[in-house]
């Protein structure tokens, strides 16, 4: 029994949304427009001023699917009126990270800068030089894109050194003692 699934979606002023026969979902706001194809066997309606995702059966796919399909729906009426962010903090030195011409140069530690190119409807801020921002409608695409920056350096437990999540706390370790 899905909890989650049942609740309908509040659809806020100024955003519409649309279901095709094809389960395709497109989301429009302020902040731009999303569309997403769903399994074809659920029952995505359009009631009032709000979504409902309903299942067909008590099937366990379709059980499955009502709670997942219900918090992407909501995860795209949410993008497109607010949007998301990630905010990551390089810590170690000499690390830092800058925006030239969309794409965001880091220098990490390695021999070259490491540079990243943005994703379509993702962008990059940078606050001074040690956080990054990336912000987007998807939040899809804004966390894959966090984690492919987070990657390229993974925190580490001795020095602390590394990308991380603003508000993430890196577990220390002591190192090797000496005789």
């Amino acid at each position: 029994m899905s909890r989650i699934g049942k609740l309908p979606i509040e659809i806020p002023a100024g955003v519409t949304v649309a279901v095709t026969d094809q389960n395709l979902v497109t989301v429009k706001g302020p902040k731009g427009e999303l569309s997403k194809q769903f399994h074809k066997e659920m029952i995505i309606t359009v009631e009032d001023n709000s979504v409902v995702v309903n299942k067909p059966s008590e099937n366990k796919l379709h059980r499955a699917l009502q709670g997942t399909l219900r918090a992407i729906i909501n995860n795209m009426v949410i993008g497109v009126t607010e949007g998301f962010k990630k905010v990551l903090e390089l810590v170690g030195v000499g690390y830092r990270a800058e925006v030239k011409g969309g794409n965001l140069v880091m220098n990490l530690g390695y021999s070259h800068p490491v540079e990243i190119t943005a994703v379509e409807g993702v962008t990059f801020k940078t606050e001074g030089t040690t956080k990054v921002i990336v912000e987007g409608i998807d939040k899809e695409k804004v966390g894959s894109a966090a984690a492919d920056i987070r990657k390229w350096r993974v925190p580490e437990p001795y020095k602390g050194k590394g990308i991380k999540y603003e508000g993430e706390y890196i577990r220390r370790k002591e190192g090797k003692t000496g005789k």
